[in-house]
């Protein structure tokens, strides 16, 4: 009996057709396993070549460009005084130390009298004979016996008499050295028995009550600092020490001192927590200027490369880029950036040192 079209028997897949399937299955699931595990060592050494840093979202804000310099505590212009003797002389006594407070007129150091005395006996007598000698000569000249001459050297011998008389007793009131106005002494160079004349100072006072903080700046920056600017001063050069007072710049000085290479920078104090000893070191900050709208980023994301400095910044993709930056100054609050970066960027702050350009980077970005 035969079958209809409709009935014939569908031929069974012979055993090569078979084997042939399998094979092929296999080739496929080894093909996407292969390729699972080089997707898988591909990321593994991303991962191992990527480098853990900190990062940050760069925004602008007020900076202060701050000038730092050390200086010491000085007189005022007119609050010094420097004593010598009023003529040649020997010191017989000497009353005061370093560091003594005298008031106003107070004895300092004592000379011998004997020679002032002399010196005022025979400058008495030269007044006298030349008074004599002055009348006589008008007396004569009146008479009509002895030319109008005689008495115009009579009255010049006298003015002179007069003068060395008044330079005598004066330099008699001067047996004793005694201090122009209330102060400190600051400095005795005078040594008992010695000779001394009235080109050597022996004693130095200075008022305490009116000093100034002179700062010492690089010839450099000097020109950045203008009279009325703010300075908070401090004892101590760590960075923040904290303030113990306030002053103003006062004056620059337009020289360079020789010796220092340094320009000298006065400041007058307007408030002080302590009280400040003549001869005292301190140290200054001059705020120069304020930025605002600044660009100011931590100092460890700044990485010196070859004479300037960069930062890495990182894009969408996690990849550090270098990029040269320009600095405008520094301060506590940080760097500021005149150009390089602009504001929303990310930065690499902390590990920045350990990138190179091109790196991956897995960081933790933290608020500015």
């Amino acid at each position: 009996m035969r079958l209809s079209s409709k009935h014939k028997q569908v031929p069974r897949p012979t055993r090569r057709s078979y084997c042939l399937a399998i094979r092929l299955a296999t080739l496929a699931t080894l093909a996407v396993s292969t390729g699972c595990r080089r997707d898988a060592v591909a990321d593994e050494e991303t991962l191992g070549s990527a480098v853990a840093a900190v990062t940050v979202r760069v925004d602008t804000s007020s900076f202060a460009d701050v000038i730092d310099a050390g200086g010491l505590v000085r007189s005022r212009m007119g609050a010094e005084a420097s004593l010598a003797a009023p003529a040649p002389t020997r010191i017989e006594r000497i009353l005061v130390v370093v560091g003594d407070r005298v008031a106003a007129g107070e004895a300092l150091v004592e000379f011998e009298p004997v020679l002032f005395e002399a010196a005022l006996s025979s400058a008495e007598s030269s007044l006298l004979a030349a008074e004599q000698g002055q009348t006589r000569a008008q007396r004569l000249v009146a008479a009509g016996v002895a030319p109008r001459r005689d008495l115009e050297q009579a009255n010049a011998a006298l003015a002179s008499a007069r003068a060395a008389a008044l330079a005598a007793r004066r330099a008699r009131q001067l047996t004793t050295l005694r201090a122009p106005f209330a102060g400190v002494v600051t400095r005795v160079s005078a040594v008992r028995g010695a000779n001394v004349n009235e080109q050597q100072p022996l004693v130095e006072i200075a008022d305490p009550a009116r000093v100034d903080v002179v700062l010492q700046l690089a010839p450099d920056v000097s020109h950045r600092v203008r009279a009325g600017q703010a300075v908070a001063l401090r004892a101590s050069a760590a960075s923040g020490t904290p303030s113990i007072g306030d002053g103003q710049v006062a004056d620059i000085s337009a020289v360079v001192d020789s010796g220092s290479r340094s320009v000298a920078v006065r400041v007058t104090v307007t408030r002080m927590s302590v009280p400040l000893r003549i001869g005292e070191t301190l140290f200054g900050s001059i705020t120069a200027e304020t930025h605002h709208s600044a660009i100011v980023i931590p100092d460890q994301a700044l990485v010196p490369h070859e004479e300037g400095f960069r930062v890495f910044v990182v894009d969408t993709a996690r990849v550090a880029h270098a990029r040269r930056v320009t600095v405008g100054g520094r301060s506590p609050q940080g760097v500021w950036i005149r150009e390089g970066i602009r504001r929303g960027e990310t930065i690499v702050t902390a590990g920045a040192y350990g990138l190179d350009d091109g790196s991956v980077v897995l960081f933790d970005q933290k608020k500015p």
